[in-house]
């Protein structure tokens, strides 16, 4: 009896392990994990919006079925000085984090290209609170930054709960972010395609079926819970004729125009802030100030823009107040994320491209009366285009537009104005918003795909630390008694003070005659100003070996200390570069 009792219990445990491998194999675990994830995103994105709503209705007197930027004027003048309320509890944030943390909040774009998808949940709290602060007091921003945050928080501590691979990692936080932007929209291919192109920087066999099963499974979590999604409602759309495709892709060219000039106009508030001496904590207060001021004009400018949105696709206004509006919401936003509230310009930008497609469709049938453009087909239009300058990701923002419309006609023309948008972005400015943030603060990344792994491929993990040095006085015979042709390739000589002075190249030591005023080997010293530090990336060591055609340099202690700890060969740092390489391509392809 017991024998058979340990045979079932042998052969179910033979059946669970084999079922758990077949899992792993196939990545159905990976799978499972999305949905989880999308589910939590969708629950995140529910309580956040119902967080910014509840701030908007109390803060500024809404009615249950009135958006903030959907009213036509303040019910009070006074609800102007809510911003600068938000404004100032800003500040206290910004001011405690400084005395307390004093690093970057890390978003999950730097996580997965620096740092393998690792978001800490303290940053994750920290974004989404200030997110809804600033959105829920009026700022000019969108909650985008906190829903993808959270989404992406959770799936990476998840991730590294189940000790999951590095690409797994950052492949869950792609599912996190693409989950919550379609709980949020209402839209899954537009969240899919968001993980895909922003977050996770590359479309894959191995990632499609969890990021698409995270977005799904966020849109039905967030539809079951009765969140308030903002699909963008499209009145009707005119079939287009083959003549207008060419005055649409002009308009995808303008908006990539503007795309720059707004992500410009942005860096421009932060440094004349700098310039004017406004300490960082107070920065948000006057930022407030000034978006309170522009919606006493007109309330369009306040939160995302949702509300103001929906009028400008379902109601036909004059060009005068089109170009006003846009005027003072592309002001009201640059301000706001100038002066340091949190938030994202995700969908303001596709609002700014709603008023620029509707501006343009207007100015177009005064100059060309024979070809008019219909102002709802250009603004669906715009609205993409400005987007894929501004966010990135051409694909997202047109399966954006598919959702909206359901309409595949305007769908290819705003493909290909998107494309003509990415163009003229990339050509004349090379960075979306979120990497141009980046590179301000001296990073180079322009995108989500992993280099984190190059970054930690530094000199000090390849270089060799069992060197022989020389003091640079040693005579020549001296060095040819200790270094026989073919012992050695190169030597270093080092000074007195055991600080680096060159390299000697050993058959140069044999062919050279002794110089009567100087018989030491100093005079054959080569590389005297090239070395490495051990805190270089390969790309860096790379770049150098390249402009200097050397084959080992010196790795010293730093750029002020000259003492040598190492030395590095070109060899051996091109063939650990092509390791790590086929590594990173067998991981993107999900080949172990």
């Amino acid at each position: 009896m017991q024998t058979g009792d340990s045979e079932q219990s042998f052969t179910a445990a033979n059946i669970l392990s084999r079922l758990r491998a077949v899992a792993v194999s196939g990545g159905l675990h990976i799978v499972l994990l999305a949905c989880l994830v999308g589910a939590f995103a969708g629950v995140a994105v529910t309580i956040l919006s119902n967080l910014s709503f509840l701030l908007h209705r109390h803060l500024f007197s809404l009615s249950v079925d009135v958006r903030l930027s959907g009213l036509l004027e303040l019910s009070d003048p006074l609800d102007a000085l809510v911003p600068v309320a938000g404004g100032l509890l800003m500040g206290i944030s910004i001011w405690l984090l400084r005395r307390f943390r004093n690093r970057s909040l890390v978003d999950p774009i730097e996580a997965n290209a620096l740092f393998g998808g690792r978001l800490s949940i303290a940053d994750t709290l920290i974004v989404a609170g200030q997110t809804v602060l600033s959105n829920g007091f009026g700022a000019s921003v969108g909650l985008e930054a906190a829903y993808t945050q959270t989404g992406a928080g959770f799936a990476s501590s998840l991730a590294r709960t189940f000790n999951l691979r590095r690409n797994d990692v950052r492949t869950l936080v792609g599912c996190g972010a693409a989950a919550a932007i379609a709980a949020a929209f209402g839209a899954p291919l537009t969240g899919a395609f968001y993980g895909f192109e922003l977050i996770i920087g590359i479309y894959s066999i191995a990632n499609v079926a969890p990021v698409i099963a995270a977005a799904v499974s966020g849109s039905l979590m967030a539809t079951q819970l009765g969140a308030e999604q903002f699909p963008i409602e499209i009145g009707f759309v005119a079939p287009l004729t083959p003549e207008q495709y060419l005055p649409f892709i002009l308009l995808g060219v303008v908006a990539g125009l503007s795309s720059v000039a707004i992500m410009q106009l942005v860096t421009l508030v932060e440094r004349t802030f700098v310039w004017i001496k406004v300490r960082q904590a107070f920065r948000p207060v006057l930022g407030g100030l000034a978006v309170g001021g522009l919606a006493l004009m007109t309330p369009h400018v306040l939160s995302s823009g949702h509300g103001a949105m929906h009028l400008f696709l379902t109601n036909n206004f004059a060009l005068g107040t089109v170009a006003l509006v846009f005027a003072l919401k592309l002001l009201a936003s640059a301000i706001s994320l100038g002066s340091g509230f949190r938030g994202g310009l995700f969908f303001a930008s596709l609002f700014l491209g709603v008023l620029l497609g509707n501006m343009f469709a207007t100015v177009f049938g005064m100059v060309v009366p024979d070809l008019p453009l219909q102002p709802t087909t250009a603004a669906v239009v715009g609205m993409t285009s400005l987007a894929v300058g501004i966010v990135g990701g051409p694909l997202t923002m047109t399966f954006l537009a598919l959702e909206a419309t359901r309409d595949l006609a305007i769908t290819s023309v705003v493909l290909a104005a998107a494309i003509a948008s990415s163009m003229v972005v990339k050509s004349i400015f090379g960075y979306s918003f979120s990497t141009w943030r980046f590179h301000l603060r001296g990073e180079t990344i322009r995108g989500a795909n992993d280099i984190g792994w190059m970054r930690n491929l530094t000199v000090r993990s390849m270089m060799r630390t069992d060197i022989r040095t020389v003091p640079v006085s040693m005579s020549l015979d001296e060095f040819r008694k200790q270094f026989r042709l073919g012992a050695a390739q190169r030597v270093i000589a080092v000074d007195r003070n055991g600080d680096y002075a060159g390299m000697i190249f050993v058959p140069d030591a044999h062919t050279a005659s002794a110089s009567e005023d100087d018989p030491t080997i100093g005079t054959l010293l080569r590389n005297k100003n090239t070395v490495l530090i051990p805190l270089m990336n390969a790309k860096a060591a790379a770049a150098i070996f390249d402009r200097e055609k050397a084959e080992e340099l010196p790795v010293v202690e730093g750029l002020k200390s000259r003492k040598v700890v190492g030395l590095l060969t070109e060899a051996h740092l091109i063939r650990r570069y092509s390791e790590e390489l086929e590594k990173a391509h067998r991981d993107l392809s999900g080949n172990d």
